[in-house]
């Protein structure tokens, strides 16, 4: 790309998709720099629909390459050999968990990044999650509020399109949504038990970025299977299916894969960005691509290694930087504590199809009033299902009468799954490996995480609470689910470059624009202040929408 841009998007995920449909829409021309590999929509889902008796070991994979090659990626529930293509080689993308504080950095390598393999669920936050920490005291305020977002919240779900029930509940505001998905019969059940036996809880399913209707040139989900091998259909938000073709249609948009970033190029005179440097990753070659404005969603960790990468005379600490924060109050979700149980009964139903969703059971704790033993708050993710052929690898049996057995669905199983909310702390952070680069030259990631006395304290409680209705739903053989996930499991990581009105404090101000470097956005989950206990792909799309419309009335007024 020989040419300047208006505007250089990093990354192509589920924020650099939004980016760069916002700024070429709004007039600016865009390049879009990817480091993996091109992923072509339908095309390159080439698992999709193929059966485990025509994959290379019957699905299963090549373990030994799994340990070595995927050791981290691998730990993921979707990843499989079927969208092998989709995940990085954590021998060729290295970098360092700190024993001390371990972190299982889950990433994408290809076009479209983790909007390829995401989960889809998608919850607005409130002013309970904006207000939080200037109202108990931990880290720094939120720039903004509930009402500052709202209207990117409903730009964002109308393109989307977002399949959920609405509910009513202050502290997890309604949006715009198409039909609801259909609970089951067990789980109509729950609601019901749950429901009575603890009033203010509410059960409902899942609000998703999944179809249920044709929705803007998407056909509806048809229930076909394995969402994380790509969805030719378009019936699941996606950059490929979605923001990518809408950018393209401006013909102000140009994509380039195979591209690291490997740091921001800054302007001492003008103290602003004057565009990136670029390494082809399959020749190792150099260049300098300029632009009036540059929007980093390269990922939460991705995005933080770029700004500390990015070092010079004026900030010898990582560009924008001036606050020292950079790096710091990385946050995840806690992941891990719940229960499943069994539900006898039911027996004459079943369901057809694989729904891409689950129930959800909303935040209870510390919302009228101070539960004891910590603070924030939970909920659960979850379902009801019968076990199929799979059970004979834990259920005792012999012979000819179990394989027949086998053939007949199982019993009900009801599983929660607890999300929690992780405070920030400022020795959870990320930084440059003072001594291992990468096979470019630059420096590895290392990241160091640790949960804290308060993420303990709530875990007991998911644990608690979990089977507490399970047992109010009926259920028999409860098993609590007692172990927290290492950081990074949830696949939730924010912070590292957080906003905020004191430029002393943060790294961005409220419009996800660097106080430092006014013409730089972060608008992945860097500039996260506080964790909440919701999905926050939703608010990530939301405030890069917002940065770009800030970010285009900059330009044309001259101050970016």
């Amino acid at each position: 790309m020989a040419r300047d841009f208006d505007a250089i998007v990093v990354g192509s995920g589920i924020t650099g998709g939004w980016a760069a449909k916002e700024l070429s829409e709004r007039g600016l021309t865009v390049l879009m720099l990817e480091r993996g590999k091109p992923i072509e929509h339908a095309v390159d889902y080439r698992g999709e629909h193929v059966p485990p008796w025509q994959q290379r070991f019957r699905g299963v994979g090549d373990r030994r390459r799994f340990a070595t090659e995927y050791a981290v990626q691998s730990d993921n529930q979707d990843f499989e050999d079927a969208n092998l293509s989709f995940w990085a080689n954590d021998l060729e993308e290295p970098y360092v968990s700190d024993p001390e504080g371990p972190f299982h950095w889950t990433r994408a390598s290809c076009l479209g990044g983790r909007s390829l393999v995401w989960g889809r669920q998608v919850y607005r936050w409130s002013d309970l999650d904006f207000e939080a920490n200037a109202r108990e005291g931990h880290g720094i305020d939120w720039p903004l509020r509930y009402r500052d977002l709202a209207p990117w919240y409903d730009h964002v779900e109308s393109f989307i399109g977002v399949s959920g029930q609405a509910e009513g509940l202050a502290h997890l505001p309604d949006g715009i949504f198409l039909p609801p998905m259909e609970l089951n019969c067990v789980e109509l059940h729950a609601k019901a038990k749950i429901e009575a036996a603890f009033p203010g809880r509410r059960l409902t399913i899942g609000r998703a970025a999944i179809l249920t209707r044709e929705h803007r040139g998407r056909a509806a989900c048809h229930y076909c299977g394995p969402c994380w091998r790509g969805c030719s259909t378009g019936s699941y938000f996606s950059t490929q299916s979605s923001t990518l073709p809408a950018a393209r249609a401006t013909g102000r948009l140009a994509v380039e894969t195979h591209a690291l970033v490997a740091r921001v190029l800054y302007d001492p005179r003008r103290r602003r960005a004057s565009g990136v440097e670029v390494v082809d990753t399959r020749t190792g070659e150099r260049r300098e691509v300029r632009a009036r404005l540059v929007f980093l969603c390269a990922s939460t960790l991705a995005s933080a290694r770029v700004l500390l990468h990015s070092r010079s005379e004026h900030f010898p600490d990582g560009l924008a930087n001036s606050s020292g924060v950079l790096g710091h109050y990385l946050m995840d979700h806690i992941l891990g504590p719940g229960a499943i149980g069994f539900v006898p009964g039911f027996l004459e139903h079943y369901y057809q199809g694989n729904r891409p969703n689950g129930i959800y059971i909303p935040r209870f704790r510390n919302l009228a009033r101070r539960e004891p033993g910590f603070v924030r708050g939970y909920g659960y993710q979850g379902a009801a299902l019968r076990l199929g052929w799979s059970r004979g690898g834990f259920q005792p049996g012999f012979g000819r009468a179990f394989k027949e057995e086998l053939r007949q669905p199982g019993p009900w199983l009801l599983v929660l799954n607890g999300f929690g909310e992780c405070l920030p702390y400022r020795e959870n952070r990320v930084s440059l490996d003072p001594e291992k680069v990468d096979a470019w030259g630059i420096p590895q990631l290392r990241v160091r995480f640790n949960w804290g006395e308060n993420e303990r304290a709530m875990a007991a409680d998911i644990t608690a609470q979990a089977v507490a209705m399970l047992e109010a739903a009926g259920a028999v053989n409860v098993i609590p689910q007692e172990e927290m996930y290492v950081g990074g499991k949830a696949i939730h990581e924010m912070g590292t470059a957080r906003m905020g009105s004191d430029p002393r404090s943060s790294v961005l101000n409220a419009w996800n624009q660097c106080h430092d470097v006014p013409n730089l956005f972060v608008t992945d989950g860097s500039g996260m202040v506080s964790s909440a206990c919701q999905n926050p792909s939703l608010t990530y799309m939301a405030f890069t929408a917002r940065a770009a419309a800030h970010a285009t009335e900059e330009l044309t007024r001259g101050l970016a």
